[in-house]
């Protein structure tokens, strides 16, 4: 019996439809083994304010009617957009009709060729928002933020065959010379430039895995420089200070002095329970946990002042820290500690993991112990501490002066 294969198109958000085949009967998936009736395509259409209310009318539906008010008459690129948009489809569908009901016609090399042809129409910004959808808590927020730039510089459409180095390059240049998303007086950090290019390179390196791209372009283009930042951080004697000195918040006290003791990120701190602090015989305290940030398990060795902070120990699947916020309301009471103290210096929550770093350089721990106790993948991420610590010692070398 042969396989019926048919264009279908289902309403998806902003006012478009995803186009999809529809297999009948079900075909089975090369890939995992099921059976599926559907197969989408990564394509989409408009939708003409005019066109959906002839599919609802007499259907009185308030949330169709909602969604016609969201709608707008299509423009002539958005027109033009879906005719090229339908015929690439039906092609799709004819050359899929051909491959499932007629086999004979291609050699092993035109099926392949068939398949990377396809795989250039699928849609580059969709399959990134896919990966970012994957992606957990803060790192999650990073990735869409990412997906926000790359969306507006495309319009929501890059099929993979036209990504190449050329629109890399371009796209490097947006990123460097575009307003920041969060204050449209600025020109986005370049440090951010660079975090959310890399994550489109992190997508193309996938896409190579899964046989979207021919070449791995990934490793042909190069990253955006970081540019080197202050990590500003606090002396022994100014953690020392806040330690004896009260905090109106004595949650958010504990939780950075805890930060500046073990090296965690807030993020971190906040999920820890007590079933991940364990204590071995002879060897003392440790976190077992995972990196909310690289998703890493890590084990952490941790002294019996840092578990001290946490307080009265309780179930273990607990918080520890339970009820820890940091929003802008928050931090005003870190603030206000921070002033009690006689600490002037531009103070966040991360700077007390970049505290801990710089004060374990300091007192001689190795740049690789440190780079693990911070759960660094690569040491030269932790080398920024290094240079504070360098540049430390140099300006501390003159500080002895002889009267000769």
């Amino acid at each position: 019996m042969a396989t019926k294969v048919t264009l279908r198109q289902k309403p998806i958000s902003k006012g478009r439809k995803s186009l999809y085949l529809d297999f009948y009967p079900a075909i089975i998936n090369p890939e995992t083994g099921d059976a599926t009736r559907r197969e989408f395509l990564g394509l989409y259409l408009f939708i003409d304010k005019t066109e959906l209310k002839k599919e609802i009318k007499g259907k009185g539906s308030a949330d169709l009617e909602q969604l016609i008010k969201e709608l707008k008459s299509l423009t002539s690129a958005e027109k033009k957009h879906n005719e090229e948009t339908l015929k690439i489809a039906e092609s799709i569908r004819q050359k899929r009709d051909n491959f499932i009901n007629k086999p004979e016609i291609y050699s092993h090399y035109e099926k392949e060729q068939l398949r990377l042809k396809e795989a250039g129409l699928q849609n580059f910004v969709e399959y990134f928002k896919k990966l970012a959808d994957k992606r957990k808590a803060s790192n999650h927020d990073n990735w869409i933020s990412a997906y926000n730039y790359l969306n507006k510089f495309t319009n929501g459409v890059l099929p993979f065959s036209k990504l190449n180095e050329q629109f890399l390059t371009d796209f490097k240049e947006y990123l460097l010379t575009t307003k920041s998303n969060k204050n449209k007086k600025v020109t986005l950090s370049q440090n951010s430039a660079v975090s959310y290019f890399n994550k489109v390179k992190a997508t193309m390196k996938q896409a190579y895995k899964d046989n979207l791209l021919q070449h791995d372009l990934n490793a042909k283009v190069s990253p955006i420089k970081a540019k080197e930042t202050r990590r500003e951080y606090l002396t022994i004697e100014e953690l020392n200070s806040l330690a004896n000195t009260p905090c109106n918040n004595d949650l958010i006290k504990r939780a950075a002095l805890f930060s500046a003791l073990t090296g965690l990120r807030y993020s971190d701190i906040k999920k820890l329970t007590w079933s991940e602090i364990e204590f071995v015989e002879g060897q003392g305290y440790f976190l077992k946990f995972e990196q909310e940030k690289t998703e890493g398990i890590e084990y952490l060795p941790i002294s019996e002042q840092a578990v001290s902070l946490c307080g009265e120990v309780r179930e273990p699947k607990s918080t520890v820290f339970d009820g820890l916020r940091y929003t802008a309301y928050h931090s005003k009471h870190l603030g206000q500690w921070l002033g009690a103290a006689g600490i002037t210096k531009d103070i966040t929550f991360h700077n007390f993991r970049h505290t801990f770093a710089t004060l374990q350089l300091f007192s001689g721990t190795d740049i690789y112990t440190v780079s693990k106790m911070l759960g660094h993948k690569d040491l030269k991420t932790t080398q920024v501490y290094a240079k504070v610590v360098d540049e430390a010692k140099r300006k501390a070398s003159g500080n002895i002066k002889l009267d000769f």
